[in-house]
Order: C-alpha cells, then sequence, then structure tokens
C-alpha cells in the first residue's frame, strides 16, 4: 500500500511538470497566430506565477482543512480545466484568465506534496520526486513536437496534455483513501495537527528567511538558465539556433541527472553534504562559463550548472521539518514556494533587461552573482538547530 501510495505522489508530480514547459514551447505558434509581440508571453508567465504565490501562501490552511490528498486531487483538477481552456483560447485575454487557475492548483499541488514527503518519506524519495517533475516537464515539448505541424498544431498539444492531466486527476480521485491508511495521522481532520501562522509569524521564525533567500537563489538560476541560456549561446558564443537547442536540453538533462544522484547519494550523505557537494559543482559551472572559448566549453558549463544545481531544490525542501519541526512545516513549506516562484518571475526578467540593455555576456555574471548569494546565506542556515527529533 505504501508503495502504491508513493507511485501516485510521482505520478501526480509528473503532472505537475506538464505545463511548464508546454506554454513556452507553443508560444512561437500562438504569438504568430493572434499576431502579438514575442514580449506578450510574459503577460500569461507573470499571472502563472502570481496565481502559483498566492496558493502557495493558502496552502498551510487549505490542507489542514481538507488534506492533502483531497488538495492534490483538485488542483490537478484545476490544472486540466486550465489546460482546456487555453487549447480553446482565441485571444491573449482568455490565455491570461485560464493562466489564473493554472498558477492556483500548480502552487497547491508543490506545496503540498513537498511537504508531504519531507514528513513521511527519505530524501532519497524527495530528490526522485523531482526527477518525475523533469520527466512531466520533457513530455509536453516532445507531445507538442508531434502534433504543432498537424491540424490541430499548439491547440492539439494542449488538449493531449488535457488528457494526461485528466487521467492523472482520476487516479487521485481513485485513490483518496490510500493516503488515510499508509499514513492515518497526516490525514486525519487534514492534518489538524499543524499550526496556523501567519506570514509575519512565519518570517520571525529563526531561519526561515535564510531558507527563503535559498530557494529564491537557486530557482533564479534554474529559471535564468531556462530562459537565456540559449540567447547567451546564440548571441554572444555565435552558436547555431540548433545548436543552442541542443546544448539547452543538456542543461536539463543536467539537472535530471543530478536529481537523480541526488537520490542515491542519500542513502549515505544527509541533505547538508549533497547541497554542498552541488553548490561546489554549481561553482565550478560558473568558472566555466566565464572563461572565453566557443560553444563547446558553454556547453560542457550549462550541462554543470544543471547538475549542480539540480540537486539543490528538493534538499532544500527535505530540511523544512528538520528546520523548523513538523508543526509548522506545511507553513513554513507554503511561504518557500512562494519565494521559489518570486526567485521564477522576476530574475529571469531582470536578466532579460540587463542583457538587453548591455550584452549577453553579462550572463554568466548574473548566475554568479546569484551564486555568491546563495553560499553565504547557506552557510548560516547550516548552523540551524535540528527541530524534528530524530527524523530519519
Amino acid at each position: 500500500m505504501a508503495a502504491l501510495l508513493l507511485s501516485v505522489i510521482y505520478i501526480a508530480f509528473i503532472g505537475l511538470g506538464i505545463p511548464d514547459s508546454l506554454f513556452g514551447t507553443a508560444w512561437p505558434a500562438i504569438y504568430s497566430e493572434f499576431q502579438l509581440p514575442i514580449s506578450f508571453a510574459s503577460f500569461v508567465s507573470v499571472t502563472i506565477c502570481c496565481g502559483t504565490i498566492v496558493s502557495s501562501m493558502l496552502s498551510a490552511r487549505v490542507i489542514r482543512r481538507f488534506g492533502t490528498n483531497k488538495v492534490s486531487a483538485f488542483s490537478t483538477a484545476l490544472t486540466a480545466a486550465a489546460l482546456l481552456g487555453f487549447s480553446f483560447s482565441g485571444n491573449l485575454p482568455v490565455m491570461c484568465l485560464c493562466a489564473i487557475p493554472l498558477g492556483l492548483g500548480s502552487g497547491a499541488i508543490d506545496t503540498a506534496l513537498n511537504n508531504y514527503v519531507a514528513l513521511h518519506y527519505s530524501a532519497t524519495h524527495m530528490s526522485f520526486l523531482h526527477c518525475f517533475f523533469g520527466i512531466g516537464v520533457s513530455v509536453s515539448p516532445f507531445v507538442l513536437s508531434l502534433v504543432i505541424g498537424g491540424e490541430q498544431g499548439w491547440r492539439g498539444g494542449y488538449r493531449i496534455a488535457f488528457c494526461i492531466q485528466l487521467a492523472i486527476t482520476v487516479l487521485l480521485a481513485v485513490t483518496l483513501p490510500v493516503w488515510g491508511k499508509v499514513h492515518p495521522r497526516a490525514e486525519a481532520e487534514g492534518a489538524a495537527s499543524g499550526r496556523d501562522l501567519r506570514l509575519r509569524e512565519i518570517a520571525r521564525i529563526p531561519g526561515v528567511k535564510l531558507m527563503w533567500c535559498l530557494f529564491i537563489t537557486s530557482c533564479a538560476i534554474e529559471c535564468t538558465c531556462g530562459n537565456w541560456a540559449s540567447t547567451f549561446l546564440v548571441e554572444y558564443k555565435h552558436a547555431a539556433a540548433e545548436q543552442a537547442a541542443r546544448i539547452v536540453m543538456l542543461y536539463y538533462v543536467g539537472m535530471a541527472l543530478g536529481r537523480f544522484l541526488s537520490g542515491i547519494l542519500a542513502t549515505k550523505l544527509d541533505s547538508w553534504r549533497i547541497i554542498g557537494i552541488g553548490q561546489a559543482v554549481l561553482g565550478a559551472a560558473l568558472v566555466i562559463l566565464l572563461l572565453p572559448g566557443g560553444p563547446g566549453l558553454a556547453a560542457l558549463g550549462l550541462f554543470l550548472v544543471g547538475l549542480g544545481n539540480g540537486p539543490l531544490f528538493p534538499n532544500f525542501n527535505y530540511l523544512t521539518p528538520q528546520n523548523f519541526g513538523e508543526e509548522a512545516s506545511q507553513a513554513v513549506m507554503g511561504t518557500q514556494m512562494a519565494a521559489s516562484y518570486a526567485g521564477i518571475m522576476i530574475a529571469p526578467a531582470v536578466c532579460g533587461l540587463l542583457g538587453q540593455a548591455v550584452h549577453m555576456g553579462i550572463f554568466p555574471f548574473y548566475l554568479l552573482a546569484f551564486y555568491l548569494v546563495m553560499l553565504a546565506a547557506a552557510r548560516r542556515a547550516r548552523r540551524l538547530p535540528r527541530r524534528d527529533q530524530g527524523r530519519a
């Protein structure tokens, strides 16, 4: 029964990843059809991020009332409905409207499942959980590539994604009773043992702001690379567009591999040790990106950025009950997810503005600035006292 529940959670995280890469991949076809400027994609992406931040901040109360199982099922249904809405959208305002439930649903799933796995499973399972997110992120572009040239175009990709998401919703609905059987105390009365904390109270907890900083910096590096690495390669390293696309794929491969290796290492090492290894690899990667050289050297650097930064996010999540105790973990986790999405929303946009104002050669220096802040925050966060009373 426990294995079944873990499988369901993994599949739910595939569903979380499916919408994340779909819009960006489909956008060239969308803005051509709607005759929009390329930059108008920001209206949709910012709306999604705002919805995610709101739901992350409210997640503790909702999960405490309804339980992780019901919140995960309903939120997945919400994202499925949003994907269907995208497929029928005829203009940008309708897409922005559909982006609201997509963001709300994604934030709730992300917060609920990260905290649930941090409380009830090992660090290995947390890293593997985020590997499955990588599968979801990879599925969308692949599916879209199969249908975008056909009669239904990009809308067909969204409808296929909707069908996948609907199937995951049905699976979560059917397996609702399993959660209570595997971890009855956690699901009883919607995990009522959790503490209802306001944002001001959470911010006063020692170490919370340090962890916010770690989430922001890690996600800023991750998403800035995803958004601007290709432009950096083409404009600054003089790579062809096709070559740049293949190199960016290597970056995502490195991220997935880093999380997989983190899961294996977690059987021998604690989370802080894995974080330290990841940060060392990330530092070496940024040095490589700063070196003069062609696209080949940059490809190695970007692969290592993914390899080093990939394990950080799941391990930061796993530390939440250890750092702040089980009762406060759900409330703190919600604010950590909100901080993550703030970094995702703001950091790539600022990099784009700087690249336009100066040159895309600023890209590795921009990443380095976030990395140095991360190192300083991590050094202090390591000293936080353990409050989970010996959780494995």
